[in-house]
């Protein structure tokens, strides 16, 4: 199981210059397509920091839906920080809720400098969710090579034929 937390606000972009960017870019994507697990983190007191998010929630769920291998949705955690500093808030509670329920994410609000113990909470439960996950794809996963080989032996000789 592989989990993937991504921070988005002032201190966190992607570069200053377009090559930077389109780097940073694909090194998100590569990142993307072999995770099962995503926090995706933004700024409460940053509206671009929103946006920014929105567009990587879209982005996974477009690699993740376009990927045949995935049984199972992929599991997000879309997460407002800074939830002390309500009072620069340039983003609404329903904004973030909203997003969530558009994207199938679990949404909160949160505040990591005076509450630590909620970050360990939603991590634990990122981890509890993907290894449901997991187990899910498990069970739906098909058989193995050797196991299809064998029934297709059967198959072709395991049946008795009436001589003509």
């Amino acid at each position: 199981m592989v989990l993937l937390l991504v921070i988005v606000g002032c201190d966190n972009r992607l570069g200053n210059n377009r090559s930077e960017a389109c780097e940073g870019k694909s090194t998100l994507n590569a990142q993307i397509h072999w995770a099962d697990g995503f926090i995706v983190v933004y700024d409460i007191s940053d509206h671009s920091s929103f946006l920014t998010a929105k567009a990587i929630v879209h982005l996974i769920r477009d690699l993740h839906l376009g990927t045949a291998k995935r049984d199972v949705e992929s599991i997000i955690f879309l997460v407002g920080n800074k939830q002390d500093l309500c009072h620069m808030r340039e983003v609404r509670y329903e904004e973030g809720q909203c997003l969530a329920v558009e994207f199938h994410c679990q949404f909160y609000e949160m505040s990591a400098a005076e509450h630590y113990q909620e970050v360990a909470l939603i991590f634990s439960k990122m981890v509890q969710n993907a290894k449901l996950g997991s187990k899910a794809k498990e069970r739906r996963r098909r058989p193995s090579g050797s196991k299809s080989m064998a029934k297709l032996i059967n198959n072709v000789f395991g049946k008795r034929r009436k001589s003509v």
